[in-house]
């Protein structure tokens, strides 16, 4: 790894925060220093670590970067084991129009079931506390919109101005249980609609 000095500054440090907690959450493990860089960089707004230090310091990006800091060099990852179990009982907080019902006790499970409301959030449009607010309230029947809008900016999944005025959603992919998630009670509403296409707006 370079040791030539490669300072980081950030425009906004709480959504820089948020949104490295909503990483570090989402871990099962402790991240590599390799990740934590990635980590950084992308919270602070860059593609990644390389990314970063071609735009901090030009003059290196020219040569060559070493192998344990290429990460297109690396090795497929493997993907991401899935919990049958949980995830039986995750689909089953759902009603069968993809509503969730019930606030699970379980904080991981309350994170995966947040992926859900991310994903009836319209993509790339903005919307003021009261639009947010709507959205939420006819995704879920336990009736706190308020709670989950907190989560969701809590996590960096979805954006807001200081003010609390406008609200945007913010895109990122999935981890793998909430993508089967996802998958799973749209099919359920799918079922139930049928064959209707579902969660027009959890695309990734």
């Amino acid at each position: 790894m370079s040791r030539v000095p490669l300072p980081l500054a950030v425009d906004d440090i709480t959504a820089f925060a948020r949104s490295l907690r909503a990483r570090l959450t989402e871990a099962q493990a402790a991240p590599s220093h390799l990740q934590m860089l990635n980590w950084l960089a992308k919270a602070a707004g860059y593609k990644n670590f390389q990314h970063f230090r071609a735009v901090a310091r030009p003059d290196l990006a020219a040569r060559a970067v070493p192998a344990e800091t290429a990460v297109t060099s690396a090795p497929p990852s493997t993907p991401e084991p899935v919990n049958e179990t949980r995830l039986k009982r995750l689909v089953r907080l759902y009603d069968a129009e993809g509503r969730l019902t019930l606030w699970p006790s379980k904080r991981g499970m309350q994170l995966a079931c947040l992926w859900t409301m991310w994903a009836a959030i319209p993509s790339r449009e903005v919307f003021d506390e009261p639009g947010v607010t709507r959205i939420l309230a006819g995704a879920h029947l336990f009736g706190d919109p308020v709670l989950l809008r907190r989560e969701l900016c809590d996590l960096g999944l979805l954006w807001r101005t200081p003010d609390c005025r406008t609200y945007r959603r913010v895109e990122r992919k999935p981890p793998a249980e909430a993508l089967e998630l996802l998958r799973r009670v749209a099919s359920v509403r799918a079922g139930e609609k049928g064959g209707a296409a579902v969660f027009p707006a959890g695309r990734a």
